[in-house]
């Protein structure tokens, strides 16, 4: 579970907050889609529940672990996926996953076991001797995915995670975040294509202007807008908000 309680995000003198205070909770066994407009505040909000960038105001729990005051202890609960796969690009696909299985404590025969599980459900059994280097963009976020949950985290928290992933990869990584969730876990991952987070999410946080307009279920914000799409749904609320 993840818990925002009255978190606001300041940049340096501005006046003008990127996130205005948040709070809401990312529930268990549940997948959350986060939507929101271009410079709604998406990635400020996925980088401070993270610990990647501190919030000027309010708190913040993984699964009852402040992410403030217990860092470590936070984020050995959650695998994060930005929404930048560039990254260790000299170093060879399986370095980097046993990297990061060995920042995260996953013994051997486990994280030989995850590997293989994950490289063969993206197809990527025949590229992990590669650089990162030589990989595709669709691969880089493979790979980054891979690396995110060698550790099986409870809790996902995944930046765009779709974007670049051929059809296969896609479905793949959804079906994954399904089984996650439907084991008790949380999901939580933005994205910008609406059909998605209409068809895969339980519930959705629509953000727009650093202010939260909606959490709930997809059924009762139809039920608010009756016999309108999401798409308009979602363009009618972040207009007016």
């Amino acid at each position: 579970m993840i818990t925002l309680n009255h978190v606001s995000k300041l940049y340096g003198d501005s006046s003008t907050k990127a996130v205005d205070d948040l709070s809401w909770e990312i529930e268990d066994g549940k997948i959350t889609g986060f939507i929101g407009p271009n410079g709604a505040g998406k990635t400020t909000t996925l980088k401070m529940i993270t610990g990647i960038l501190s919030p000027t105001e309010g708190e913040i729990l993984i699964n009852g672990k402040n992410i403030a005051t217990e860092a470590l202890e936070a984020k050995r609960q959650f695998g994060f996926v930005a929404d930048n796969p560039d990254a260790f690009l000299r170093i060879k696909g399986i370095e980097y996953l046993n990297f990061m299985a060995d920042i995260y404590g996953v013994d051997t025969k486990e994280r030989k076991k995850l590997i293989h599980q994950m490289a063969e459900r993206f197809e990527m059994e025949e590229n992990l001797s590669s650089r990162i280097m030589s990989y595709s963009h669709g691969m880089r976020q493979k790979i980054m995915v891979m690396g995110a949950l060698i550790h099986n985290p409870p809790v996902w928290i995944l930046d765009e995670p779709l974007t670049g992933l051929d059809p296969r990869s896609a479905h793949e990584l959804k079906t994954m975040m399904r089984e996650h969730a439907d084991a008790g876990n949380s999901v939580l991952f933005s994205t910008h294509v609406l059909e998605v987070a209409e068809k895969l999410c339980d519930r959705i946080a629509i953000i727009n202007h650093g202010r939260q307009v909606y959490l709930g279920t997809l059924e009762e914000l139809k039920a608010a807008y009756p016999e309108e799409t999401l798409e308009n749904i979602f363009l009618e609320i972040t207009e007016h908000a």
